[in-house]
């Protein structure tokens, strides 16, 4: 291809970015693909797990310490780029903050859907990572908003009968004087739903746990999610080597999680030799998959395309 490659991955708030997907755009990164965030809310109605960190004055403050905290994680991770889609977190359903005019899930849907298409007719990228319908575990309504936008954006992105109105969409000029591009069509190539806590990782840590003879904190989980649940994985990466970044991009939240909690318990080593991949499902297409391994599952999300 001409193009050079592109990833570019869509998440809700600032955080998911580390706990989806981390160790899999930094094997890219240091493949040396181009790789990009979005990020759709400031994660305002986040929890301040970290006692430490509990203190009036932050969270006075807590999308703008948010940010500071995505940032780090944008840096560890690998991306060259973020991109803010600009809105509120939406809260929980039937939340106060649930009912404001100005969060992601009450934001128009054509409005929303310009934003994320202009960014993409940007980045030009081949290989989209986003979110599938399916949130039973956790179906916060930033969430399900993201995969409800990704279709129409690349759509958009793709039709050269679509042209964004700046005014309408709220685009920055200073991102219209240096991406000129987004006025010519792009057609995104591979669409991929990021699984992120899989039975099959979730089983991994809940066993270390129980061999340590310690109460297992996912006890719960393995109890609750059906054996069938990665039915639908089509494409595992193999993140041996990465598997640290996302935890260290998982830290970097210092707001999110408390830095002794049981998420980096398990060691990295068991992770790599035990689990070391992170699994997706290909939603869509146009080139098909790219090579598969002994277990029919794709390897590289860019199949097909190299």
């Amino acid at each position: 291809m001409d193009e050079p490659l592109t990833l570019l991955s869509i998440h809700a708030h600032p955080d998911d970015e580390a706990s989806k997907g981390a160790p899999t755009v930094a094997r890219y990164a240091a493949e040396g693909i181009s790789s990009v965030l979005v990020t759709c809310t400031g994660g305002e109605e986040g929890d301040i797990l970290n006692d430490e960190l509990d203190h009036p004055h932050i969270r006075e403050n807590l999308a703008e310490v948010r940010r500071q905290e995505l940032d780090e994680a944008v840096r560890i991770i690998g991306y060259d780029r973020l991109h803010l889609l600009g809105y509120r977190d939406s809260g929980m359903p039937d939340s106060d903050a649930n009912g404001r005019a100005d969060n992601f899930a009450n934001a128009p849907l054509d409005e929303v859907a310009g934003r994320l298409a202009a960014i993409i007719r940007a980045e030009r990228p081949q290989v989209i990572i986003t979110y599938s319908a399916e949130q039973k575990r956790y179906p916060h309504p930033d969430h399900l908003r993201v995969y409800d936008i990704t279709d129409p954006a690349i759509e958009r992105a793709a039709d050269p009968n679509w042209q964004p109105d700046p005014a309408v969409l709220n685009i920055d000029e200073h991102f219209l004087a240096g991406h000129e591009e987004i006025t010519h069509p792009w057609q995104v190539q591979k669409t991929y739903w990021s699984n992120g806590f899989t039975r099959g990782r979730i089983l991994t840590m809940h066993a270390w746990f129980e061999e340590q003879g310690e109460e297992s904190p996912f006890a719960d989980w393995v109890e609750k999610i059906p054996d069938d649940a990665d039915a639908g994985i089509t494409t595992r990466i193999n993140i041996a080597d990465t598997v640290g970044v996302g935890r260290d991009a998982l830290a970097a939240h210092r707001t999110q999680v408390s830095p002794g909690g049981w998420w980096f318990k398990v060691p990295l080593e068991v992770m790599a030799t035990r689990h070391p991949w992170e699994s997706f499902t290909l939603a869509s297409s146009l080139v098909g998959k790219g090579d598969v391994d002994d277990e029919g599952f794709e390897t590289d999300l860019f199949g097909g395309l190299r």
